[in-house]
């Protein structure tokens, strides 16, 4: 992963480059479309429901510990791309991650790590090549997690009545290329991204991930 994201990052100078480029008629022109479409999504949650146990003056407090899982979650999720001028562009977005979870506590059905993000923010075009578009985006939000079995109240008879599920801040960096298949239709060939969530329980996770879609151009 950290390949990839060092090689978008050399798609985003590359592209800043080629931008400069254009022609400034056509790089304010008013072209306002909205195109919709939905993704298949494998992402990194970083977490694998490990607490850390922490006692302050007799006090004992669980906090989430950030790790790298080695079963990727994988979902559905659905895009909202709405384009007005060539440099004034606004994507929204929502995950929801359900399949192939990872229970930390099997003996407690459901208790699985899941995700859900919802995203909006602005959308740069960096490079164009015959029907491929390479984009950059940086979105905020707020993302859910289901994160299985909390010990900080819960013991071994009403442990599916402790199932922690939290809202939290989202920041996201990534991009990716559409490819234009057809005067309406869209193919999202890759999208690529890297979340920051600052506000983890007096921590942060990481959680990275890609996507891929199908979209359709309704003006």
């Amino acid at each position: 992963m950290k390949r990839t994201v060092a090689l978008f990052c050399i798609l985003i100078a590359a592209g800043s480059v080629a931008a400069r480029a254009q022609a400034v008629p056509a790089a304010y022109a008013r072209t306002f479309s909205i195109t919709v479409g939905g993704t298949g999504t494998v992402f990194e949650p970083d977490f694998i429901g490990d607490w850390n146990a922490v006692t302050t003056n007799g006090n004992t407090a669980f906090y989430p510990i950030a790790e790298t899982s080695n079963q990727p979650l994988i979902g559905m999720g659905a895009y909202v791309d709405i384009h007005f001028t060539h440099w004034i562009q606004v994507e929204a977005e929502g995950r929801w991650l359900r399949f192939n979870q990872y229970n930390p506590t099997p003996q407690v059905p459901g208790a699985g790590i899941n995700m859900d993000h919802y995203l909006i923010g602005p959308r740069v075009p960096l490079y164009q090549f015959r029907k491929a578009r390479v984009y950059g985006k940086a979105l905020v939000g707020f993302g859910k997690m289901g994160m299985g079995v909390s010990p900080a109240s819960c013991t071994p008879t009403a442990k599916n009545s402790c199932l922690v599920s939290n809202y939290f801040t989202d920041v996201a960096f990534g991009g990716g290329v559409d490819i234009k298949l057809t005067k309406r239709i869209s193919l999202r060939a890759l999208d690529v991204e890297y979340q920051y969530w600052p506000q983890w329980y007096g921590s942060t996770v990481m959680p990275y991930g890609a996507s891929v879609g199908i979209g359709y151009k309704f003006f």
